[in-house]
C-alpha cells in the first residue's frame, strides 16, 4: 500500500538534508509505527506522503499511486488525523464532520455515528471552540474516518487524551486494522507503538537505523534471563536465572518450590530502550 524509496528531502533555504535516504514498504491491513524524537522526521515523512511536501527525491508511492503525479481524487483513498486538530471552531462537531464530508466524491459516514463512536454525541451541537483539547483530538479523529479511506495516517492519535479515551482510539484503530486498513502512525510515545503496530521503524535525525516488529525488537534487544520477585522476611526479593535450560536449572526450580512468588517475568527490552541504544538518543 505504500513503497517508498531513497527518499530525500531538504526544507528551502537550507542546507542539510531533513529527510536523508529513507526506504520502507507497508503492506495492505499492516499498523506501521514511525518512531522518533520531535524533529527527527517523522512529521516532515508524513506530509510527503500525503502530498502536502512537494520537490522531494525519490520514488513514494501510496496505493499504487505516484504521489508525484496525484490528483484530487488521491484524497478519497486516504484519511489524516495532524497532532494538532485543524477544525472551525465557529462550527459545532457535528458541523465539522458533515463540512469536511461534502470535499469528497465518495460515500461518506454519518457525522452522528462518528460522534458516538468516540463518546462526543452529546457534545455534537456545541460549538468546537467550548472543546477541551481531547475533546478536539477526538474529533479530529473522527474527520480522517469520515469517508471511510483505505490508509490512514494518524499523528499522535492519543496525545492529550486521558486513559478511558486513549483506550478507546486505540481499540478503534485494532477495529480498522481487522477491516483491512492500512495505518501509518508517527509517534514518540513507545508504549502506544507497542500496543498498536506490526513492525516500527525508528528514525532518528533524519534516517532510519531499524524496522523490526516490537515483539522481534524486544527479544532480540533484551537480556535472555527471567527474574523471580519472592517476598522473605517481610520484604520482597529478586533473583535471575539464565533462560537456557531453565527448566533444568535446580536453583530455579528449589526458588519456585521454597518461596512466596510475587512475579515472574522475563527481561526483554523496551521499545524506548531499544532506541536509546540504537540511536544514543532519548524520546523527548
Amino acid at each position: 500500500m505504500i513503497k517508498v524509496e531513497n527518499l530525500r528531502y531538504r526544507y528551502p533555504g537550507q542546507d542539510k538534508l531533513t529527510i536523508k535516504d529513507i526506504s520502507f514498504s507497508i503492506a495492505r491491513g499492516e499498523i506501521f509505527g514511525f518512531l522518533g524524537p520531535s524533529g527527527a522526521g517523522k512529521s516532515t515523512t508524513q506530509k510527503i506522503l500525503i502530498g502536502i511536501l512537494k520537490d522531494y527525491k525519490g520514488i513514494v508511492r501510496v496505493n499504487n499511486k505516484n504521489i508525484s503525479e496525484a490528483g484530487g481524487d488521491f484524497y478519497n483513498d486516504i484519511g489524516v488525523s495532524f497532532e494538532l486538530p485543524n477544525l472551525y471552531s465557529k462550527l459545532t462537531g457535528r458541523e465539522n464532520l458533515e463540512f469536511f464530508a461534502n470535499l469528497y466524491r465518495v460515500p461518506t459516514r454519518p457525522a452522528e455515528e462518528l460522534l458516538a463512536l468516540v463518546g462526543l454525541e452529546e457534545a455534537s451541537d456545541k460549538r468546537v471552540s467550548d472543546y477541551s483539547k481531547g475533546m478536539k483530538m477526538r474529533l479530529n479523529f473522527c474527520r480522517s474516518l469520515v469517508h471511510n479511506p483505505a490508509i490512514l495516517f494518524l499523528d499522535e492519535p492519543t496525545s492529550g487524551l486521558d486513559p478511558v479515551n486513549a483506550k478507546k482510539i486505540k481499540d478503534i484503530i485494532m477495529e480498522l486494522k481487522s477491516r483491512g486498513k492500512t495505518i501509518f502512525l508517527t509517534t514518540h510515545n513507545m508504549n502506544v507503538a507497542d500496543e498498536l503496530c506490526d513492525r516500527v521503524a525508528f528514525i532518528n535525525e533524519g534516517e532510519l537505523a531499524l524496522i523490526d516488529s516490537p515483539r522481534r525488537l524486544k527479544i532480540d534487544k533484551g537480556e535472555k534471563k527471567v527474574r523471580l520477585d519472592f517476598s522473605r522476611e517481610d520484604s520482597i526479593q529478586s533473583q535471575e536465572f539464565p533462560l537456557k535450560d531453565l527448566g533444568r536449572n535446580t536453583a530455579f526450580l528449589d526458588l519456585l518450590n521454597s518461596e512466596n512468588i510475587e512475579t515472574i517475568h522475563t527481561k526483554e527490552a523496551s521499545l524506548e530502550e531499544i532506541f536509546i541504544k540504537v540511536t544514543g538518543r532519548r524520546l523527548e
